[in-house]
């Protein structure tokens, strides 16, 4: 993706099954689990870079003996730096103790990390916010081991305000207003109550405060806790946590905005964000492992009994479209076929735009997460020239010499490398005068493979804000001297703020939108961006659930088409000697690629949960106002 948007979380547990003398004897070492929890961070090391954590829980350990250990990083390099960290403490230990090198239970209970249920979790940090505090998982800590609670999450709350009013309803100080806090004080909440009512049921059939408590870990009801915690949740989550005696969870949406995959066996229970870190990490076929279904929880208890439980009503199945054009790794089996199928259905208007001249056109693509989607391109647009060559050859049978035969067949593709990423430049610097100085050297090009009379086609997964295109792309390209430079997308037009997740909150940074706003100048149709802006303020006190998306009034006078050359106009400038046109991909044909991953509300509009309405009201609300706040 040219333009620079904030990668989803990713999220890594691990419950062992065994003891941690079975995987010494099978794999030669107790750090089993923690290798694991490093590959597993590792191969999801594109969703997060700007910080990363650990936490783990040693089984029934004696009373005076840590089982709880964390580690959060926020370097440059967070999933090595925590592993070094980790390292660190391991190494110092078996120094000062060689005896504890081949004696598992030694090392169990004297060495931190060392136990059987890992939470991982790595982040790009949002809002501004990378602060070490910020970093996952969250730890709330109580003597009570079955109080103590961990959890790390990807996923975005659209009614923060409210769910932080009902804390201070249950009587609650929460420390600050942040997503992840307010979640886990909630969890907490019921956690405690639970816990509780546990103690009070156990002591009147004569059980004392110590007997009760390995009573208390085995009937303890965690999906009867995450159903009353997620009660008014509103927004897309995975969310995973650990409870201080062991017991483990995983929490879907109901809507399947977030992924979650696991698997399991009679060795392990693991869950990720991705369906191939699994496979990689543990060597399993893709169909061996499962996706979490939506509103269901994946549930391990202290005794290793694993069950999936229904904790919210599932919706309509919206699961994030962006995950499959970009965030998640291309080399799942169905994301690199749907990304090679995104490039191969929009081939049709590429054909179009460049009257079908295959052979004075060259292909290329943004590096570096659109070169599937290209690949799915450059085969549709080998089929139109096998199309044109048959076609030539049936025309000219009659006449049709060896020379004449051999000419037509020798016409190839042209495919070259042109935009080169200079991947030691980071562009996502919140300072604009900075960020756009940086943003004019982040691409270099390749020079004398495109000639004067040439269609120069290069294909983006996504243009967002277009401001890599404007400031850097479009003129290393225009250097190249061809006549016309089409800039394909492989996603629809974002049009709406992600309220789920994704770093885009305001509508003025859209291309899309900067675009229908110059049409309606254009078209003396402006009028209507203060019927809107009305619409929208008289909604402000309205529930969720009754606000309307009225900022789609913006885009209806127009066609797709009629944004989409808008745009071009918009990202060319006068510095532009070719020809420049944008091709965006039509969310029918989205849909087609990616039929599971149906959620398209930046596209669309059409949000999968009532909060986010209100978040794209107040977002054209701040726009309006010239209010640089987000909408959530």
């Amino acid at each position: 993706m040219s333009d620079a948007i904030k990668h989803e979380c990713g999220i890594a547990q691990v419950r062992l099954l065994k003891p941690l003398e079975y995987y010494k004897k099978k794999y030669g070492t107790a750090f089993y689990g923690l290798n694991k929890m490093y590959l597993m961070l590792e191969k999801q090391h594109n969703r997060g870079q700007d910080g990363a954590g650990l936490a783990s829980i040693k089984l029934d350990t004696d009373p005076g003996e840590r089982y709880i250990s964390r580690v959060r990083s926020n370097h440059a390099q967070p999933i090595q730096d925590i592993f070094a960290q980790i390292n660190d403490r391991i190494n110092e230990e078996l120094i000062k103790h060689p005896e504890y090198t081949t004696d598992v239970a030694a090392q169990k209970k004297n060495i931190p990390y060392i136990g059987e249920v890992f939470l991982g979790h790595v982040r790009y940090g949002t809002f501004g916010k990378n602060s070490i505090e910020s970093v996952h998982p969250f730890l709330r800590q109580n003597n009570w081991m079955h109080r103590n609670l961990i959890v790390a999450g990807n996923f975005n709350m659209t009614n923060v305000s409210k769910m932080f009013d009902n804390l201070v309803e249950l009587g609650q100080h929460p420390k600050e207003k942040a997503d992840t806090v307010t979640v886990m004080e909630k969890i907490g909440h019921f956690l405690d109550s639970e816990v509780r009512k546990l103690y009070k049921k156990l002591k009147k059939e004569g059980y004392s405060k110590q007997q009760a408590s390995p009573h208390i870990a085995e009937q303890l009801n965690v999906a009867k806790i995450l159903r009353k915690s997620s009660k008014d949740w509103d927004g897309g989550y995975a969310m995973a946590g650990l409870i201080g005696h062991g017991d483990s969870f995983v929490l879907r949406d109901p809507a399947g905005i977030r992924p979650v995959y696991y698997y399991m066996d009679d060795e392990a229970v693991v869950v990720a964000s991705e369906r191939p870190v699994i496979q990689t990490v543990f060597d399993v076929a893709f169909e061996d492992v499962k996706e979490l279904e939506p509103g269901h929880a994946l549930i391990t208890k202290k005794n290793g009994k694993t069950s999936i439980k229904k904790i919210v009503e599932p919706l309509e199945r919206k699961a994030c479209s962006f995950e499959r054009i970009y965030f998640s790794r291309g080399s799942d089996a169905e994301i690199y076929q749907e990304r090679k199928n995104l490039g191969k259905f929009i081939m049709p208007d590429v054909l179009k735009a460049i009257d079908y001249d295959t052979i004075n056109s060259v292909f290329s693509f943004i590096p570096n997460t659109a070169e599937t989607s290209f690949y799915g391109m450059v085969e549709a647009a080998q089929d139109e020239l096998n199309r044109q060559k048959n076609e030539a050859i049936l025309e000219e049978k009659e006449n049709l010499t060896d020379k004449r035969l051999t000419e037509i067949l020798s016409h190839r593709l042209r495919t070259e490398k042109i935009a080169i990423k200079d991947v030691k430049l980071r562009t996502f610097i919140t300072e604009d005068s900075s960020r756009n100085d940086l943003v004019a050297h982040v691409y270099d090009i390749t020079y004398g493979v495109v000639k004067p009379t040439d269609n120069l086609v290069i294909i983006d997964d996504s243009i967002v804000r277009g401001t890599t295109l404007k400031m850097s792309i479009l003129k290393m390209l225009d250097r190249l001297e061809p006549k016309k430079i089409i800039v394909v997308s492989s996603a629809p037009q974002i049009r709406y703020p992600d309220c789920y997740g994704i770093d885009m909150a305001r509508l003025e940074d859209f291309i899309a939108f900067k675009a229908a706003l110059e049409l309606l100048k254009d078209h003396d149709k402006y009028a209507i961006i203060e019927g809107v802006y009305k619409k929208c303020k008289d909604q402000t006190e309205l529930d969720d659930t009754e606000v309307q998306n009225f900022v789609k009034e913006v885009y209806e006078p127009f066609t797709d088409k009629q944004i989409s050359d808008k745009i071009g106009e918009l990202l060319s400038d006068d510095s532009i000697k070719a020809e420049v046109k944008v091709i965006y991909q039509t969310v029918e044909k989205l849909h087609e690629a990616c039929p599971k991953n149906l959620g398209d509300w930046y596209f669309t509009g059409d949000y999968p949960t009532a909060g986010g309405n209100r978040v794209v009201n107040r977002a054209f609300i701040n726009f309006y106002e010239g209010n640089n706040k987000r909408a959530y």
